[in-house]
């Protein structure tokens, strides 16, 4: 009877043992499935990668090989250590946004001579209007402002504003010398323009001149036809001038509130200093009470692209 339950056993155990083995038993496949995920592929396990990089040092960085660092070329700020402090990459040009600090993270380092800190640059709408080439920093953001804010006159007869500028400059121009500090003396140069328009009877209207020189220039504004220096004593037409938006520079409005018919004429601003002067014009269309808007508008608009 014992070795009956005995022969049983075995029998049980030996089941058992081909069973695990895999090669007989349905419960347990000895391969996945046709539909399984194949394992991952370890040069795309970036869980695993990231795992393994960060902890070389704790920084995410390896040893230092200068031999095998990229070359960085195009870098018209000068060059900065990247966030490993091993290889040389470009620095941040003046105005972008930067990482405060000796190390790089994020943004970037400043290149040479500038300095990370809180944009001292006026608000947008300030003056005048931002490049639209300008890129937009985050408010309240950290940008690279240049050390040496002293302008200076470049041998090409063209005042930098500040050095960093210059060295910019001469990065695709190395013949580009200074000739001093300070701004070049020129004659008055306008770098925005009056602008010709077209406007209905009783309407109030702006032209804008803006003028660079060094010394500084006088602006004044005359009307074609007349030889009186606006406003003279007429008092629906006004002058201000202010220095700005940038330095060395002189922004002048002229202002007719009311306009009528009677005001339709070239405009123009005249800019001068002991070194010269310099001008430009502008067309300004009134249409009359009685006339049709869209041909009047039309015939003015002809009047202003001849003219121009």
């Amino acid at each position: 009877m014992l070795s009956v339950k005995m022969r049983a056993g075995w029998a049980l155990l030996l089941g058992l043992s081909v069973c695990l083995s895999g090669h007989t038993c349905r419960g347990f496949p000895n391969k996945l499935p046709e539909h399984s995920d194949p394992p991952p592929d370890p040069l795309l396990d970036y869980d695993r990668l990231d795992e393994e990089f960060a902890a070389r040092n704790g920084t995410g960085c390896g040893p230092c090989e200068p031999e095998l660092c990229p070359a960085a070329r195009g870098c018209r700020a000068g060059l900065v250590l990247d966030a490993c402090g091993c290889c040389k990459e470009c620095g941040n040009l003046e105005g972008q946004a930067c990482d405060p600090g000796e190390r790089s993270v994020f943004y970037g380092l400043c290149g040479t001579g500038m300095r990370c800190m809180a944009d001292p640059r006026p608000a947008a709408g300030a003056g005048r209007l931002q490049e639209e080439d300008e890129e937009e920093e985050e408010e309240g953001g950290e940008v690279c402002v240049c050390e040496e804010q002293q302008p200076v006159c470049g041998s090409d007869a063209t005042t930098y504003m500040n050095m960093c500028q210059f060295r910019e400059a001469s990065f695709s121009r190395p013949q580009l010398k200074t000739r001093g500090k300070g701004p070049c003396k020129t004659v008055p140069i306008i770098k925005v323009r009056p602008q010709s328009q077209v406007n209905g009877t009783g309407s109030s209207l702006v032209f804008l001149c803006e003028v660079f020189a060094f010394p500084m220039a006088l602006v004044e504004w005359r009307k074609e036809g007349q030889d009186v220096i606006l406003p003279g004593d007429d008092p629906h037409i006004s002058v201000q001038s202010r220095g700005g938006p940038l330095k060395f520079e002189l922004s002048s409005w002229l202002q007719i509130e009311g306009a009528g018919p009677e005001d339709s004429g070239t405009y123009r601003c005249i800019a001068r200093n002991n070194l010269g002067s310099v001008s430009a014009s502008a067309v300004l269309g009134i249409l009359g009470a009685g006339n049709s808007p869209a041909a009047s508008r039309q015939d003015h608009l002809s009047v202003i692209d001849f003219n121009e």
